[in-house]
């Protein structure tokens, strides 16, 4: 049976959510508040945490922040009344793989709870023939989460690696923002912010400054490419 931490101050809609992924099969703990959450979370193993922004005691994106660093492949949903585009961005950018805004159909959170936990299934074994990706002197292995270049550990954020992955799986090919913006921040239209050039050149500091050759291009008008020039 999966397991799902469900942190939400508001006690009716935590009830109300909790009988209804019960029905579903799903095991269900509550937290009522950040705090709570936190100690829950780090002291069991859950398939998927759900997690409300606004929360007594440790807000939403600061535990979202604190529970990726422990553990980057736990899924993490979002489920909040707070539904603009920045809210949005600041909580997949914390490390969020979904978000949900309040008011919702049960049937559409039902849907992202079943393909978060999929998705986290599908990380848990992955394929070893594509285990490591290598493009010139760059490494990054997908089981342990490392990143080396000239054998030098490369320490990245997890939307940082996420990013690198994408850029690499793609070596070549010119990614445009949106089609980063739809992969990596799982937001499928054009943000109106800088959020992708700014973790490009987060990953640039990283992976290209102090070394060489150059792999992280800009194609001015079109997006951006890995490459070897």
């Amino acid at each position: 049976m999966k397991t799902i931490l469900l942190v939400e101050d508001d006690r009716r809609i935590a009830q109300n959510i909790s009988r209804g992924l019960t029905d579903e099969g799903y095991e269900t703990t509550i937290a009522y508040d950040g705090l709570e959450g936190r100690q829950l979370a780090l002291s069991n193993a859950f398939n998927l945490i759900i997690l409300d922004i606004n929360l007594p005691g440790l807000n939403g994106y600061d535990l979202c922040r604190e529970l990726r660093m422990v553990n980057p492949q736990l899924p993490v949903l979002m489920l909040t009344a707070l539904g603009e585009i920045e809210d949005k961005v600041t909580g997949l950018g914390v490390g969020a793989d979904d978000y949900l805004v309040k008011p919702f159909d049960f049937r559409e959170l039902l849907a992202r709870v079943a393909a978060c936990i999929r998705r986290a299934d599908l990380r848990a074994e992955p394929n070893q023939a594509d285990d490591v990706i290598t493009v010139a002197n760059l490494t990054l292995n997908r089981t342990t989460r490392e990143v080396f270049r000239d054998q030098n550990v490369i320490e990245l954020t997890t939307k940082e690696f996420v990013l690198l992955e994408y850029l690499m799986q793609h070596t070549g090919r010119t990614i445009s923002r949106l089609e980063l913006t739809e992969h990596v921040w799982r937001i499928p239209f054009d943000t109106g912010t800088n959020v992708v050039e700014v973790y490009v050149n987060y990953l640039r500091k990283k992976v290209d400054r102090d070394f060489s050759p150059k792999l992280i291009h800009t194609r001015s008008g079109y997006g951006y490419v890995l490459k070897e020039e």
